[in-house]
C-alpha cells in the first residue's frame, strides 16, 4: 500500500521525523485539508489548529500554531510556527494561557485596540486547540 512521508519542523526543532503514514488532516487557510497518497502538489498556509495523522488504524493529534504545508510526490512537509505533540502539552499551562488571552481580549475590546484584540484572538485560538487536544487524549489514549 502506498504511504505518505510526513515531516513536521519548527524553527526550534524537528517535531516529527520523516514517517510513513496513511493520511494527514491539517487546518489549511481555507479550512481543513485531508492529504492521502498520490495527492496533487499543494502549498497552503496553516491556521492555528489540530493536525491529525493516521497510521495503521491509529490517529495521532498535534497542535500547530500556523505555518505552511507542502505536498509533493507523496511527501508532506509542514513548516510550523509552533507545533506540539499531545503528550507534550501541559494542560495547566494551556489553561493559564487561555485565561490570559481572554483577559487580554476583554481589555483590548474595552480600550478599542483592534490590533491587540486580533493578537489576543489568535492566542486564545491556539490555547483552545492545545486544550482540546490534551483533553481528547485524556479521554482516548493514543497508540
Amino acid at each position: 500500500m502506498v504511504k505518505l512521508s510526513v515531516e513536521i519542523v519548527t524553527a526550534e526543532r524537528q517535531v516529527l521525523a520523516e514517517d510513513d503514514v496513511d493520511m494527514v488532516v491539517a487546518p489549511g487557510s481555507e479550512g481543513f485539508v485531508g492529504i492521502l497518497p498520490r495527492h496533487a502538489p499543494l502549498l497552503t498556509m496553516l491556521q492555528p489548529g489540530s493536525i491529525r495523522i493516521k497510521k495503521d488504524g491509529a490517529e495521532t493529534a498535534m497542535a500547530v500554531g500556523g505555518g505552511f504545508l507542502q505536498v509533493n510526490a507523496d511527501r508532506v512537509l509542514i513548516l510550523a510556527d509552533t507545533a506540539e505533540r499531545a503528550d507534550e502539552i501541559d494542560e495547566g499551562r494551556a489553561e493559564e494561557a487561555r485565561r490570559r488571552a481572554e483577559q487580554t481580549l476583554q481589555e483590548a475590546m474595552r480600550g478599542g485596540n483592534n490590533l491587540q484584540a486580533d493578537a489576543a484572538r489568535v492566542a486564545l485560538q491556539r490555547s483552545m486547540v492545545r486544550l482540546n487536544i490534551v483533553r481528547r487524549r485524556r479521554r482516548r489514549p493514543e497508540s
